[in-house]
C-alpha cells in the first residue's frame, strides 16, 4: 500500500503533449485515439496502462458543483503514463497525505498486451473512502486485467464537499459524485472499443464507499445501459450505522437532497454561491468530512436507494454482493479507542439499541476478556454489515441472478497504520479483501496467493459471464478453506431480522 501510495504522490500529475516515435505510430499499442484525442501510454510484453484521461471536464471555478461537463478535445497526442491525480481532500485513515486537486476528474486504463481476438469484458472500479476519499490510481489493476484478459478502468470522481455539497436552489445538490462516475461510465462506453474493450459487457464494481456507489447506478435510472452487470463489496444499499444522538437510532447513508440543501447554507460564512465558489481549496476542505452523503431527490438518485432496491426500481443485472466476516474491527477503535471493560458492555449496548439491549446482550455474550471492544466490533458487523448484505442479496435476487461471498481469511497483514492492537485480532476486517484482487505490494503467504488466484479467477469469470463460479449462496473466502459459508446464521440475520 505504501509503495502504491509513494508512487501516486511523487507522481507528475501536469498535462503533457508527447511526440510519438515511428514504433508508436506503427501500433504497438502505446498510441489510442479515443473520441477527443489520441493518448501515448505505456507498454510492457504483457499489459498496457494509460493514466491521467480526462472523462469530464474540469470541475473548477464556475463548474465548482456543476454536473460534469465534456471535455474540450486536444489535439497531439496526450501523455498518458502517469496516473490519474488524488481528488481534493484531508488525510484519512490510511492515506496519510491528502491533496488540493479540483482538477481530477481522470481515469486509468489497464489492459492485457497485445490485440485480442474479440473484444474484451470491461471491468469499471469504483474506489472507497467513505466518499471523502481515495483515489482511482491507487489500485493497481494489472492481476485483473493480465489474469482474465479484460480491460480495467479506475475512475476518479469528485468527493466531500466537492462532491456532495448541497445549496438551496443548486442544480445537482448533493449528487456530483454520483454523475462523475456516470460520466465515466458513459466514457466507457464511447471508448472501450478503442482499448480492445466490449461496451456491451461492461462490469461495474466498487468498495466500501465504493459499492455504496454501485448500489447507487443500479438504483439510478440515467444509468440504464452504462453497465451490463455489478459486484458490490462491503457497500450494501442498506448499511447503516448508529447515529449517537439517541439510543436504538441507526441512519442509512443517503440523505434526502432538502436535507444537504439546507446543510449548505452559511458553509465556511458564506451567503450565496458567488461567495462559495470563490472560495480556495484549502477553505473548503476545513468541512470536507460534513458533506459525505450522497442525496437522493435528485435527477441522478430520484429515489432513496435502500427504497429502490426493496421495490425493486434497480436495473435487473446480474449482481454479485459480498463483505468481510469482520468489518468493523477496523472501525470500532475508533470510536472506542480504549478499552471497554466488560462491566460497561450493558452501557454501551443501550446507548446503540435502547430497549433492545438485554435482547442483543443475550444474543452477544462478553468472552471474558475483559474488553468488550471484540463484541461490539461484532454486533455492529452483523448488524449494520452483514445482515444488510444479505437483505440486498435477497431483494436483488427477485429480479436478476445474485451471487454472494464473504471474504473470510483472519490472517491479512493489517494495512493501515497506525491503528493500536485489537483485542481477538482485526480478523477479517473491512477493506481485507482488496489485496487478493489488485497489487498492494503486501506480501500473501502460499495460501492467501492461490486465494488470490481464485478469487481474481472469479471476479473475471463473473464479469465475462455474470456467474463466479460457485454453487453456493454464499461463498466463504479463506486461505486453505474456500466452499459455501452459512452466512445467515453466522451473522444471526433472523435476530436483526426481527429486532
Amino acid at each position: 500500500m505504501a509503495r502504491i501510495l509513494t508512487a501516486v504522490l511523487t507522481a507528475a500529475l501536469a498535462l503533457a503533449l508527447v511526440q510519438v516515435p515511428a514504433a508508436g505510430a506503427a501500433g504497438d499499442g502505446r498510441v489510442v485515439k479515443t473520441d477527443k484525442g489520441a493518448v501515448a501510454g505505456t507498454v510492457t510484453s504483457t499489459y498496457r496502462t494509460f493514466g491521467n484521461i480526462p472523462f469530464a471536464a474540469p470541475p473548477v471555478g464556475e463548474n465548482r458543483w456543476k454536473d460534469p461537463r465534456p471535455v474540450a478535445p486536444w489535439q497531439g497526442v496526450r501523455d498518458a503514463t502517469t496516473p490519474a491525480p488524488m481528488c481534493a481532500q484531508n488525510p484519512d485513515l490510511g492515506q496519510p497525505t491528502g491533496s488540493e486537486t479540483e482538477d481530477c476528474l481522470y481515469l486509468n486504463v489497464t489492459t492485457p498486451a497485445g490485440q485480442p481476438k474479440k473484444p474484451r469484458p470491461v471491468m469499471v472500479w469504483i474506489h472507497g473512502g467513505s466518499f471523502t476519499s481515495g483515489s482511482g490510481s491507487l489500485y493497481d489493476a494489472r492481476w485483473l486485467a493480465t489474469k482474465n484478459d479484460v480491460v480495467v478502468v479506475t475512475i476518479n470522481y469528485r468527493l466531500g464537499v466537492f462532491g456532495y455539497f448541497g445549496y438551496p436552489g443548486l442544480p445537482g445538490s448533493g449528487a456530483f459524485g454520483i454523475a462523475d462516475q456516470q460520466a465515466a461510465l458513459k466514457w466507457v462506453q464511447r471508448n472501450a472499443r478503442a482499448f480492445g474493450g466490449d461496451a456491451r459487457n461492461v462490469t461495474v464494481f466498487g468498495e466500501s464507499a465504493g459499492g455504496l456507489s454501485v448500489c447507487a447506478q443500479l438504483t439510478s435510472p440515467r444509468a440504464a445501459g452504462l453497465f451490463a452487470k455489478a459486484i458490490i463489496q462491503s457497500g450494501p444499499c442498506g448499511l447503516d450505522s448508529p447515529a449517537f444522538t439517541e439510543p436504538g437510532k441507526f441512519v442509512h447513508l443517503w440523505k434526502p437532497r432538502a436535507d444537504v440543501e439546507k446543510q449548505g447554507v452559511g458553509t465556511v460564512g458564506c451567503a450565496d454561491l458567488a461567495c462559495l465558489r470563490a472560495q480556495p481549496v484549502a477553505k473548503l476542505l476545513t468541512v470536507h468530512a460534513q458533506f459525505s452523503s450522497p442525496a437522493y431527490d435528485t435527477a441522478v438518485l430520484p429515489i432513496d436507494p435502500v427504497v429502490a432496491q426493496r421495490t425493486g426500481r434497480v436495473h435487473h443485472v446480474p449482481t454479485m454482493v459480498g463483505s468481510t466476516h469482520d468489518e468493523m474491527t477496523l472501525f470500532t477503535p475508533l470510536v472506542w479507542p480504549q478499552p471497554v471493560p466488560e462491566s460497561s458492555y450493558k452501557e454501551q449496548l443501550v446507548a446503540l439499541f435502547g430497549q433492545n439491549a438485554d435482547k442483543v446482550a443475550a444474543r452477544y455474550p462478553v468472552n471474558g476478556n475483559n474488553d468488550a471492544r471484540d463484541e461490539l466490533a461484532r454486533v455492529l458487523t452483523d448488524k449494520s454489515w452483514a445482515c444488510a448484505s444479505h437483505v440486498a442479496r435477497k431483494e436483488l435476487g427477485r429480479y436478476a441472478r445474485v451471487s454472494g461471498y464473504e471474504f473470510a481469511d483472519r490472517d491479512v497483514p493489517l494495512f493501515f497504520p497506525g491503528l493500536p492492537p485489537f483485542p481477538g485480532g482485526y480478523g477479517a476486517f473491512h477493506a481485507s479483501e482488496l489485496p487478493f484482487l489488485f497489487d498492494f505490494g503486501l506480501t500473501l503467504t502460499p495460501g492467501q496467493q492461490e486465494l488470490s488466484d481464485y478469487m481474481i479467477a472469479a471476479w473475471g469469470r463473473f464479469a465475462r459471464t455474470g456467474d463466479p463460479g460457485w454453487r453456493a449462496d454464499v461463498q466463504s473466502l479463506a486461505a486453505g478453506a474456500v466452499g459455501p459459508a452459512d452466512f445467515a446464521d453466522d451473522h444471526q440475520c433472523g435476530f436483526w431480522g426481527q429486532l
